[in-house]
């Protein structure tokens, strides 16, 4: 049997206009055991600052390592989605992900398709979407790190499609980063579809939705960039705990939610269910 871990994604600070650190520190003080940091590209103005919470790739890995370690928590994987349809962006922020997670610690490169470009057929996107997917895959082989596809956009919004992006390319290290919330809004069964990803899970995006989101989202979008506290939407957690437990690895279930106070209701109500 699989351990259900609890951790949380970064996002949770986004808005309270504080660094990555300071976050960090947050997650321990709640009681989380794991994190998910975002990685971006380049330099961004507010998290030069100390405003925002994502780390620049250009940073040394060793800066979220230290902050993890200093916490006392560890990495559960980083949240490096770019979109795979467009091969002259993802390509090499996709590469430079793996091996940041590599030195850094974070077992799990997190991702999906993104926006597709205005003029490409579908079947030409799954072609740049496999091209970028190989040589990816190829460094996260090497270095031990799985890529988990999430579902969130145009062709992952539906178990077939995800199904085909996870079969472009035959590699051990790509498997499924399963999204609770997108999966849901995108009008499905998020249990039964957990239920057909299960041997394949990597690592899971806990994300609830409330039932005014419900209401006035679901089957009109792919997904959405948080979530409400854990235990406070549609989600029946008890099952999605059930079916991590029976998955072939642990799982960390990392809490998508909008506000510190989201994810310490959060946890607190995971905590009877893991």
């Amino acid at each position: 049997m699989a351990k259900v871990l609890i951790g949380v994604n970064m996002e949770f600070i986004r808005h309270a206009d504080k660094p990555f650190e300071w976050g960090v520190e947050k997650a321990a003080e709640l009681g989380y055991g794991y994190i998910e940091p975002w990685v971006h590209w380049g330099r961004e103005l507010m998290s030069e600052a100390g405003y925002y919470e994502s780390v620049s790739m250009l940073d040394d890995p060793y800066r979220v390592k230290r902050a993890c370690e200093k916490a006392g928590v560890k990495l559960s994987g980083l949240s490096s989605h770019t979109p795979l349809c467009k091969p002259d962006i993802s390509g090499n922020y996709l590469k430079q992900a793996i091996r940041f997670a590599a030195e850094c610690g974070a077992p799990v490169v997190n991702t999906d398709e993104g926006p597709k470009p205005a003029w490409t057929s579908e079947e030409e996107d799954h072609v740049l979407m496999k091209y970028v997917l190989t040589e990816a895959a190829k460094l996260a082989e090497a270095r031990n790190i799985l890529i988990g596809l999430e579902p969130h956009q145009q062709y992952s919004g539906h178990p077939d499609g995800l199904d085909r992006i996870y079969k472009l390319v035959d590699s051990p290290a790509i498997g499924i980063n399963f999204d609770t919330g997108n999966s849901y809004l995108c009008g499905h069964d998020p249990i039964k579809w957990l239920e057909r990803v299960k041997d394949r899970l990597v690592h899971l995006h806990a994300k609830d939705i409330s039932v005014q989101q419900s209401k006035d989202k679901r089957g009109k979008v792919t997904g959405t960039p948080s979530g409400c506290a854990c235990g406070e939407g549609v989600i029946d957690w008890k099952q999605v705990v059930e079916i991590c437990r029976s998955a072939p690895r642990d799982i960390v279930l990392s809490v998508e939610c909008g506000t510190v106070d989201q994810a310490g209701r959060s946890i607190n109500y995971l905590k009877e269910l893991v």
